[in-house]
């Protein structure tokens, strides 16, 4: 690796600490980079499958392309959370030979922002809990508090909970559940803010629950706010580590696409942009979920529109999705059938004004005769393309992606974005618009318990907050089991969440958990480390 030191001073950034050699926090305020704009890539993937589908891996080794091309390039990218590298996806560094480094430090704990998070969030819910123990001056209504706590670990058991079971001098006995620390609304938070002051006003504005007297209750209303501000100082600021190949790479926070927004941070992309002349960044999941999130949320929060769309797509993944049984095995005609997922996907890309360009991440069990089927199909519905191989073969792998994805930006420089929906429109049409133009669905049922929350959401006057779907990344359906390009379904909005500091409201689609569950044999099982202390069996 090269220390961190000398790639800064080849960025011509001088002002940021070190977190020893490799990693460094950059200064929040984006005016000391300058006035400069460069170009951003947005990396988004086809419906994801057990084998995966390398988006992360290609957004890395598409930066290392760029860079072997002589550009100045970089990436930027979320987070791993320890939930997935502990339990069924292991760490989320990239991998072969287009990784972040030290993927190992990168992967646990980092620079110690997800800590912070969980701090700052728990710290709340802690003063929650004491403001009620301690004569409940607002009034807050202990069946009512709607703010859960979070913790960065996959653990089903911490669902639902009760607290405060004992004396009276262990607090209030009330019901409480958690959420992982990637779908903490802090985590959001962190992610969308532009410096501190937008910071503290986000958390000031956390709902957190009602009255007795059926008054919204928030975060500023028991002073939360500064002190939940002063664990995240460090948090703000964006990290800077590097590729396997040393292209620059800007790695912060780490929200999920399929129950938050799935977009690393605001300040980060708008750093990368000033620094870079290309940034490559990622949307969590397929399309329908962190790219939606992306356009109807990110970019209108930062003003910044991508200015090239790469869908990342595996032969594997459409076989999965043509119903093949054993997607190792050549099968031309399972192919044929899971590319409509493919042209599913490339369709909600074009819905929102952008062109996209395929990345057919290549396996090593692909077939020339497989590919060349692959090809035949994207050049017969003029979707461009190029094959991808950075898992092997490094920013070498890239080269046809990267020159692919420049033409691409000079050839569609005069875009007009097209929104699925209008922050002035009601809740429930906003929803409707996502399920049916994004997802395709037949109609939305709404349960008693959203109709609910409807209700209360225009009662308090939050509708005009952005819609943040919480879905299954299986399917482009509600449904993880409707595979491919399912058609005539519904959409089931079980409930819907009100996070308030960062302008969302969360519809919860069908059976999905903001808190997942550790798989029979978690990846945790295979984590060790030797005796020089250097950890192992972490992928």
């Amino acid at each position: 690796m090269i220390e961190i030191s000398k790639i800064m001073e080849k960025l011509g950034v001088n002002d940021y600490e070190l977190y020893g050699k490799y990693i460094a926090k950059l200064p929040v305020d984006v005016k000391k980079y300058g006035e400069k704009r460069g170009k951003l890539i947005l990396m988004t993937a086809m419906t994801p499958t057990p084998a995966g589908e390398g988006k992360t891996t290609t957004a890395i080794g598409l930066g290392q392309a760029m860079t072997r091309l002589g550009f100045n390039a970089g990436i930027a990218i979320r987070e791993p959370s320890l939930g997935p590298c502990f339990g069924v996806k292991g760490g989320a560094t990239g991998g072969g030979k287009s990784t972040v480094e030290p993927s190992d430090r990168i992967n646990l704990i980092f620079t110690g922002d997800f800590p912070a998070i969980a701090a700052a969030h728990n710290l709340l819910s802690a003063m929650i809990n004491n403001h009620i123990s301690h004569g409940n001056g607002l009034g807050i209504d202990p069946k009512r508090v709607v703010f859960p706590r979070t913790v960065d670990m996959d653990d089903r058991s911490l669902r639902s909970i009760i607290v405060g079971i004992g004396d009276r001098n262990n607090g209030t006995m009330m019901n409480d559940s958690f959420v992982i620390t990637a779908a903490s609304e802090i985590m959001a938070i962190v992610a969308l803010s532009k410096d501190y002051n937008d910071l503290k006003e986000r958390l000031g504005n956390i709902l957190i629950g009602y009255t007795y007297k059926n008054g919204p209750v928030f975060a500023r209303d028991i002073r939360a706010a500064g002190a939940m501000a002063a664990l995240l100082v460090d948090a703000l600021k964006p990290n800077m580590a590097q590729t396997a190949e040393g292209t620059p790479a800007i790695i912060h926070t780490g929200p999920f696409g399929n129950i938050a927004h799935g977009t690393s941070s605001l300040l980060g992309d708008l750093i990368g942009l000033k620094i870079f002349d290309y940034t490559v960044t990622e949307a969590g999941f397929g399309s329908d979920l962190g790219f939606e999130k992306f356009m109807n949320i990110f970019t209108r929060e930062s003003k910044i529109i991508p200015d090239s769309v790469v869908i990342v797509a595996t032969l594997r993944a459409m076989k999965f999705h043509g119903g093949a049984h054993n997607i190792d095995d050549v099968n031309i005609n399972a192919i044929k059938i899971g590319f409509q997922n493919l042209i599913r996907h490339v369709n909600i890309v074009k819905s929102f004004g952008l062109i996209p360009v395929v990345a057919i991440n290549r396996h090593k069990n692909d077939t020339d005769e497989e590919i060349k089927t692959v090809k035949d199909l994207l050049m017969e519905n003029n979707i461009e393309y190029a094959i991808s191989d950075v898992y092997l073969r490094g920013g070498d792998g890239g080269i046809e992606l990267a020159r692919a994805v420049i033409k691409n930006i000079e050839e569609n420089s005069n875009k007009k974005i097209s929104y699925t929906y209008e922050l002035n429109e009601t809740p429930r049409e906003k929803i409707e618009r996502i399920a049916r133009k994004v997802y395709g669905a037949s109609s939305v049922n709404f349960s008693d318990e959203a109709e609910k929350d409807l209700k209360i959401i225009e009662k308090y006057q939050f509708n005009d907050f952005y819609i943040c779907m919480a879905k299954t990344q299986s399917s482009i359906s509600d449904n993880p089991a409707l595979l491919n390009s399912p058609e005539n379904f519904d959409i089931n909005i079980r409930k819907i969440l009100i996070n308030s500091g960062s302008r969302f409201l969360i519809p919860v689609l069908g059976n999905i958990m903001t808190m997942p569950g550790l798989p029979k044999k978690p990846a945790a099982e295979n984590i060790d480390i030797d005796g020089n202390g250097n950890i192992i069996g972490l992928k």
